[in-house]
């Protein structure tokens, strides 16, 4: 694990350690807020309106902490690799704890339910964070040009969307306790490759200088770049999170679609984002960072507008947009986390604030999925829809929240990019 200067090329085998550990992790993203709502819904009969506040509540609580333990990881950093590897091993357990406990409830009446879910959620939401945070500072501060951040980010988000495929077809195909099993393995697997992928790059004197700064996590609100990227960023990451959290009751009662086709709908999707990660690394080459974003946005508008054409029995349909929203989804995992290594890399002194810039993202990444189930599951539940209802009410309330509101907050996403950030580059 000896230091280099810095990374100029990025050899898949050092990619492939570097980025492992965003497999499990992807079982805690995505997946979590696509399965959770709808296991806790229709296995216990627990109301659409609790489930939304529940999970508002600890993922707020949870994103509260970020930028604090963004700065803690700054100086574990500081001190040294095995600093940062133990750590990462107790966030592991942590992790796996708490999703074996979210899972298979000891409980089943309803206020205790919520109970032991909020301690559970509390578990898996920590040990995620504390293994995110240091993952992305780890890849910041391999440094590299705008070609080679983006290709660390792409094996990052790229091994992430991996995970989310396997997380979305495991409890269909092999059921609850083989999934549990299969992150847990993938934990340990993530955590080995860590002991041996390439080391982040920290000067001396920079560390010394980390490890005794204070708790500056205000700092990058107030650089006004960083501002402008986390508004677009957050407006987007809702846009996306909304049919993330509503897809299964779309397709199960809108779509009226066999469960047999659930993991080809979530399988397609995941599947194109995944594979269309090269791709998108190499048009941000020829289009820019920027573009490739703002024409993503375009392309994902168009796409949710078809959708809200679909009815009963348009399986097939509905494919075709699974496939298209998830090339979208490549470029939303890779632009903006390439943006921002950019922005903290052109900072002054790059490793001493870079865990507490990624703890403001990973908040805001929270608050996304956070608001999505806590304002769209209440929201729905009062316009008149419940899992399992056909009536022209609920049904055109679910198409609202899935498709068209979603086109509205990507609409805003652009308008921020092109006028907060495209206009004001040089």
């Amino acid at each position: 694990m000896a230091s280099s200067p810095g990374l100029s090329a990025l050899p898949w085998p050092q990619g492939l350690r570097y980025g492992l550990m965003a497999l499990p992790l992807a079982f805690v993203a995505l997946p979590l807020y696509v399965f959770l709502p709808n296991y806790y819904a229709r296995s216990f009969g627990l109301p659409l309106a609790s489930l939304g506040v529940l999970l508002l509540l600890a993922r707020v609580a949870d994103a509260l902490i970020d930028p604090l333990l963004g700065r803690w990881i700054d100086r574990l950093f500081a001190r040294s690799q095995a600093h940062v590897l133990r750590f990462s091993a107790l966030a592991a357990v942590l992790l796996g704890a708490g999703f074996f406990a979210l899972f298979f409830p000891p409980v089943r009446e309803h206020g205790a339910l919520l109970v032991w879910a909020a301690g559970a959620l509390v578990l898996c939401y920590l040990g995620y964070s504390a293994l995110t945070l240091v993952q992305q500072s780890w890849g910041a501060l391999l440094g590299g040009d705008a070609a080679l951040r983006s290709r660390i980010v792409a094996w990052r988000e790229g091994l992430g969307l991996a995970g989310v495929i396997l997380a979305s077809m495991a409890p269909l195909v092999w059921g609850l306790p083989l999934t549990a099993s299969i992150l847990c393995l993938a934990l340990g697997m993530g955590w080995f490759a860590w002991t041996r992928a390439p080391a982040p790059v920290l000067a001396p004197a920079l560390a010394s200088e980390a490890a005794g700064a204070g708790l500056q996590v205000l700092a990058p609100l107030r650089y006004r770049p960083f501002r402008a990227l986390l508004a677009v960023f957050l407006a987007n990451g809702i846009a996306s999170a909304l049919p993330a959290t509503l897809i299964l009751f779309f397709v199960q009662d809108r779509l009226q679609a066999p469960a047999s086709m659930e993991p080809w709908f979530l399988a397609s999707y995941f599947l194109a984002a995944g594979l269309a990660m090269a791709p998108v690394s190499r048009l941000v080459a020829r289009w820019g960072l920027q573009a490739l974003w703002l024409a993503s946005m375009g392309l994902s508008v168009l796409v949710f507008a078809w959708a809200a054409q679909l009815g009963s029995g348009d399986s097939l349909p509905f494919i075709a947009i699974c496939v298209l929203s998830g090339l979208c989804l490549a470029a939303d995992l890779t632009v903006p986390g390439a943006m921002l290594a950019g922005l903290i890399n052109g900072q002054p002194e790059p490793g001493r604030d870079s865990g507490i810039y990624w703890g403001w993202w990973n908040m805001a990444a929270k608050l996304n999925l956070a608001l999505a189930a806590g304002l769209a599951l209440p929201l729905l539940s009062y316009a008149g829809y419940e899992p399992g209802s056909r009536s022209e009410e609920a049904l055109r309330s679910i198409t609202w929240a899935y498709c068209l509101l979603p086109c509205f907050l990507k609409l805003g996403a652009a308008a921020l990019l092109y006028f907060f950030i495209i206009r004001k580059t040089p």
